[in-house]
């Protein structure tokens, strides 16, 4: 078992007796993108899951280990800074934070690892950030609630790991519930949750196998692009202050002005979160039919307007259009890589699972993994923390 893996890595290499703490990935239903438009979407978090033992180790060290890559780091608390190693800079991220809120953090010890795919769009990295910070607010006494943790975690990914984010991944891994997907107003920060009953569908995660790296220029790009439609916009429209406040028609109305390419990406934003609007109607009502469609939309939307796909992602889903007991299915993620998300009838799964992997391997000469995941509840102590051992 992982979790108990991560403890006896601990205990090998250090003294405290640790605290255990359980993040999770997370799928997004449908709303893509559009969180850092101030729009809507529609995360849960899953079962693919990243553990942490943390202990404060009365020294003004702090020693990280990260367990699935056996490489460790170690650096003064009152240094914290950027480093040339990757996996360190989301969790120095979120050191970081909790000193810019005047917060004093000691020396700590941390051996991490999970089971959420690298690269495969489940948000491996938000995760990674979530769990310490919810670690560090238990060990340090700090009472800061989920929503200011989130928020942290989502800076720590802005200035340590220089990926610009929006909120969805960090809220999700903090907020999920077993057996619902939450809906977030990524500018109010309201949310409401609605129940998904996997004993008539299932969501089967199709990894392309293609690794994305979020920190490219395409990502960033599509944020800038999506701002310079809102400069544009705003010139006719004085409220629009994200694309959340734009309508199709204004979008369609200054077409030309914008420009091909901007143009098409305010289109997909726009689409975008009223998909996200329908969806909640449709979970409510059971129809997952039509919430199939709006899958396939969004895909399309993400494939043409957005451009954010890749070849491998479109052939799965047009595999899955042909499999047995599908509802739907689109790209999930950043995008130029990673998974795709599959809405499955239960009885199903199974077969649609084997037809997937024998066709996509037929077509790229590659196996394929697939992931039939289940919702469980938000970041988590997963063993009950004796206090006296860290006063």
């Amino acid at each position: 078992m992982l979790s108990q893996a991560i403890v006896t890595s601990f205990r090998q290499h250090f003294t405290p007796e640790p605290l255990l703490v359980r993040a999770p990935g997370r799928v997004n239903l449908i709303g893509e993108h559009t969180d850092y438009n101030g729009g809507y979407v529609l995360p849960a978090a899953i079962d693919k899951e990243m553990y942490f033992a943390v202990a404060l180790n009365q020294s003004p060290t702090i020693n990280l280990r990260a367990y699935d890559l056996n490489e460790a780091l170690s650096i003064a608390a009152t240094a914290v800074q950027r480093t040339e190693t990757a996996w360190a800079n989301y969790l120095l991220g979120v050191v970081a934070q909790f000193q810019k809120r005047g917060i004093r953090v000691p020396g700590f010890d941390c051996v991490f690892g999970g089971t959420i795919p690298i690269g495969a769009g489940l948000s491996s990295s938000a995760a990674v950030e979530c769990g310490l910070a919810f670690a560090l607010n238990t060990l340090l006494g700090t009472n800061l609630d989920r929503m200011t943790l989130a928020l942290m975690a989502q800076k720590a990914e802005h200035e340590y790991a220089l990926v610009q984010c929006g909120l969805m991944d960090q809220f999700a891994s903090l907020f999920g519930q077993a057996g619902q997907v939450v809906r977030l107003d990524c500018r109010s920060l309201d949310y409401a949750y609605f129940p998904f009953d996997t004993r008539a569908c299932r969501l089967v995660l199709c990894n392309s196998g293609v690794k994305h790296a979020l920190a490219s220029t395409a990502y960033n790009t599509r944020r800038q692009e999506c701002e310079q439609g809102v400069a544009v916009l705003q010139r006719y429209y004085p409220h629009v202050r994200t694309l959340r406040d734009a309508t199709l028609d204004q979008v369609q109305a200054h077409r030309d002005e914008l420009g091909p390419v901007v143009h098409k990406r305010c289109r997909y934003v726009v689409e975008e979160n009223h998909r996200v609007e329908q969806a909640g109607h449709h979970l409510a009502a059971g129809d997952l039919a039509a919430m199939g469609q709006l899958l396939y939309a969004s895909h399309a939307g993400l494939r043409d307007d957005y451009q954010v796909s890749c070849p491998e992602l479109d052939k799965l889903v047009a595999l899955a259009q042909t499999g047995p007991g599908i509802y739907g299915a689109r790209m999930m993620g950043g995008g130029f890589g990673g998974c795709t998300i599959n809405l499955v009838a239960t009885e199903h799964a199974e077969r649609f699972i084997t037809h997937v992997k024998a066709a996509y391997d037929s077509h790229f000469g590659r196996p394929l993994e697939t992931y039939n995941v289940t919702i469980v509840n938000g970041v988590e102590v997963v063993e009950p923390l004796a206090m006296s051992n860290y006063q």
